[in-house]
């Protein structure tokens, strides 16, 4: 049984969308490919359990969708395994509906989908596609491989009551011409137990050199927990896929990372957990780094949240190797921060960064705008916070994004309920223009955005960058840094046409 986990080539003028591993859509002008985490250890649980596997991703290969297609044709998988996100799901219904154009009466293909907008919504792509299968929830590497085992006894042919019975919960799957479903899916299998990602496999490489998180390369990714142990913020799409926390055991992270130094000679990695364990599992582990010397060999980065630690863990953390740091502002408003429910105060983010800096840690900041609630003056509130902790060093990097109500978040819920979405066409959840109405006009938003990252330019900004150049990776690293603030500005500074059209609601 052959099975093909791929990432579709996804067409667009706006750019590069990043699809895989990643909890809020956007399109980048400078290519971005984060490691898709999970999907690459489906890959490896269906191939140390015989499966014959392939892994093929068409926006980091740059292969083009008539090339997609003739390589369906020509390996002719009876399984193509996608992850989806909300913006480019209408494309990835349209892809199914023609790979099952591939099909002979000699050759039956089967899809399926996983991730989290058809977790949220899984009927709707049974609705609006020919889709086999559909996945929920975070765990659907156990999800697919429980799901192969289940199609290899059946020997491909339609699954019927019986077999039905040995699905785990979370499938969707067609009966008699409805999408029926094994039950809410759950989080009860041991991340222990996971094999080590095949990166070969998996094409690690694809996704080594062009990640603005790098400042050393090669890089990866790992997740040592799935995946916040806060999860209440009402607007992040992973609460979706993990609405309950587990973390691996430090000594199997450990391992992981020595693994991946000795055998593929990585430099930097990204743990992508939601946000990195703290208290005792943290303090182990940087213990542990330590102990085992890999602070000598690669550079650490990871989700943070702040006030999660204190001074003195910042101070063992960069012992440890820590340098990259990726805190969640979202807004300077005390009143967004609450009704979010980022559990948060305002005093708190500019005491962590400077915690964090003066442990010679690099905090990078995410900042969203266009909450319906905020006034321009209270989103300008959050302009300028960013651009202060920016200019003073206290930040290091940032990200600037429109925020978006995902499907399955409590957001989303709150803005239907209260009749403040503009548009239920997902095509436009893609973090670059408002689809929740504003107290002020679009035009005003984008420059917000835009003054963000126009702090890149700023003359004291530009002075401690240059102080802080210690040897010829930071050159390069700011190099990329730059090329990537271009492109944003570039984004959001096009006027969309549906905006325009919508800016009178």
């Amino acid at each position: 049984m052959k099975i093909l986990i791929c990432f579709p080539p996804l067409n667009s003028e706006k750019g590069w969308p990043t699809l895989g591993q990643n909890r809020q859509f956007q399109y980048f002008k400078e290519p971005t490919y984060i490691y898709p985490v999970v999907p690459a250890q489906a890959a490896t649980l269906l191939k140390e359990s015989g499966f014959e596997v392939q892994w093929l991703d068409c926006i980091a290969e740059g292969i083009s969708y008539d090339s997609f297609l003739e390589i369906i044709k020509k390996e002719k998988p009876d399984l193509v395994a996608m992850e989806v996100k909300t913006p480019v799901v209408n494309q990835e219904w349209q892809i199914i509906n023609d790979l099952k154009k591939l099909r002979t009466t000699s050759y039956e293909l089967r899809t399926v989908l996983f991730g989290d907008h058809v977790t949220a919504l899984p009927e709707e792509s049974f609705k609006n596609s020919k889709v086999d299968f559909v996945l929920t929830g975070g765990d659907y590497d156990f999800l697919l491989l429980n799901l192969c085992n289940v199609l290899k006894e059946a020997k491909l042919s339609i699954i019927n009551y019986q077999l039905s019975s040995k699905l785990e919960s979370g499938i969707w799957y067609w009966e008699n011409g409805e999408a029926k479903s094994t039950g809410q899916f759950q989080l009860n299998h041991d991340l222990n137990t996971l094999p080590f990602i095949d990166r070969d496999l998996t094409k690690w490489k694809l996704y080594a050199y062009k990640n603005g998180n790098y400042r050393r390369r090669p890089g990866t990714y790992i997740m040592s927990g799935r995946d916040c142990w806060w999860g209440k913020c009402r607007f992040c799409s992973w609460t979706t896929l993990y609405p309950q926390f587990r973390s691996r055991s430090v000594k199997n992270v450990l391992d992981e990372i020595e693994y991946l130094v000795n055998n593929y000679s990585i430099k930097e990695i990204m743990d992508d957990t939601g946000t990195f364990p703290v208290g005792g599992w943290l303090e182990e582990f940087c213990k542990g780094i330590i102990e085992r010397k890999l602070n000598k060999k690669i550079n650490f980065d990871c989700n943070m949240r702040f006030g999660a630690v204190d001074y003195e863990m910042y101070k063992l953390m960069r012992k440890a190797g820590f340098r990259f740091l990726l805190f969640g502002i979202e807004s300077a408003n005390q009143n967004t921060l609450d009704r979010i429910d980022k559990n948060l105060k305002v005093e708190n983010i500019i005491q962590s960064c400077k915690d964090a800096r003066r442990a010679g840690l690099y905090p990078h900041i995410t900042i969203m705008f266009g909450y319906p609630w905020e006034s321009y003056e209270d989103a300008k509130k959050t302009l300028d916070l960013g651009r202060w902790l920016l200019k003073k060093d206290y930040a290091y990097t940032m990200q600037a994004t429109v925020v978006i109500p995902y499907p399955g978040t409590p957001l989303f819920q709150e803005c239907k309920d209260k009749d403040l979405l503009m548009s239920y066409d997902w095509s436009y959840y893609d973090m670059k223009n408002p689809v929740m109405k504003l107290n002020f006009n679009s035009e005003e938003l984008s420059k917000l955005v835009q003054g963000m990252y126009s702090v890149s330019f700023n003359p004291e900004f530009i002075l401690r960058k240059i102080i802080s150049i210690r040897e010829i990776d930071d050159i390069k690293y700011f190099g990329r840094a730059f090329l990537k603030v271009i492109g944003h500005i570039i984004d959001f500074r096009k006027k969309s046409k549906w905006v325009d059209e919508k800016k009178s609601r």
